[in-house]
């Protein structure tokens, strides 16, 4: 979309919703992507108050986990059980804009991982951010879902569990990648299937909760972001994710997203939560999500090495593939 439709489908989204004529002062591309496209909107209401807002809009081609109206549905249930999440405001009408989407409150902050873990202005953010972090995941592992963005979600199957559900959509996501095995990543899926924890309680699950998706300020966290992949599931896949190597941006030292250790992350989540998840679910919750990783990375890279793209930063990023082996390789060498 271009800067002056998305000025004009806000300011007549705005006065369908609010009965009162809205002038758009200002508007600027945030960032783009293959599901959907954020902008920044500065918006003036006739009393002549300023707002800056957020307009998420989604692609119409690409893969998308959630449409518009089921992930701003989940933005309000997060919203209302406390959740630091951007204030949900407005989903947009069909025909306001060429694309669906809707908009949230905008919320300044750092997200860039890097920063978040060494910045010395966020020193004092990093002292609290990890309980923090815990409290937050607490509060999403215990949203009321109304029963129409619970069956927009995907989840385990009747009668299966959300770890054998996980394990085996990544499987089938590597081998529609790859025809070729790659020895780390069987013995990885292998390891798996021996592990597979029982049972569990499941529910919803932000599904990329980590550092780079938490917006973050001098003081600490400021908002949860980026609510596509959320879904039904076990709560210990968040925590696992969060250990993932790659989301500690150099702090390999502090394991739990760069900013402590799994132990405190786990403690952390135990007396925000109140529920105990064992170190070894959480385990094998991670080495599933550096084989999910590894899968995206296969994906992103697959356009260079098949010559479509003579873009470095798709092969650059398919280097990282050697680092998820490594990483497999000492989290199964090291399992108790």
């Amino acid at each position: 979309m271009q800067e002056g439709e998305v000025a004009q489908g806000v300011a007549a989204a705005l006065q369908r919703a609010w009965g009162a004529p809205v002038t758009v002062r200002a508007v600027r591309r945030l960032t783009g992507g293959a599901v959907h496209e954020t902008w920044a909107v500065t918006i003036a209401r006739a009393e002549g108050a300023e707002e800056r807002l957020v307009l998420r809009a989604f692609l119409p081609y690409g893969p998308q986990a959630l449409g518009a109206e089921a992930e701003y549905a989940l933005l309000e249930a997060a919203w209302a059980a406390g959740v630091a999440v951007p204030r949900p405001v407005l989903l947009l009408a069909a025909g306001e804009l060429a694309q669906p989407g809707y908009l949230m409150a905008y919320v300044e902050g750092e997200a860039l991982g890097r920063r978040v873990v060494a910045a010395p202005t966020l020193a004092g953010a990093r002292a609290v951010l990890l309980e923090q972090a815990a409290v937050q995941l607490a509060r999403i592992h215990a949203v009321p879902l109304p029963e129409g963005v619970r069956q927009a979600l995907r989840g385990p199957a009747a009668g299966q569990s959300a770890a054998a559900a996980e394990l085996q959509r990544v499987e089938a996501s590597y081998r529609a990648l790859t025809p070729e095995p790659h020895p780390v990543y069987e013995l990885a899926v292998r390891w798996l299937g021996q592990h597979l924890p029982a049972g569990g309680d499941v529910t919803l699950v932000h599904g990329d909760y980590r550092v780079g998706n938490l917006l973050v300020g001098p003081e600490g966290l400021r908002a949860v972001l980026d609510w596509e992949g959320a879904h039904l599931g076990d709560p210990a896949e968040d925590l696992g994710w969060f250990c993932v190597r790659s989301w500690r941006f150099g702090a390999w030292d502090r394991p739990a997203g760069g900013l402590g250790s799994r132990e405190a992350w786990l403690a952390a989540y135990a007396a925000a939560s109140g529920r105990e998840v064992a170190a070894a679910r959480v385990r094998w919750w991670e080495v599933l999500g550096n084989v999910r990783w590894g899968v995206s990375i296969l994906a992103i890279a697959a356009p260079f090495l098949g010559g479509q793209t003579r873009d470095v930063e798709p092969g650059a990023i398919g280097r990282r593939f050697a680092e998820t082996e490594m990483e497999l390789l000492d989290l199964i060498e090291s399992a108790p």
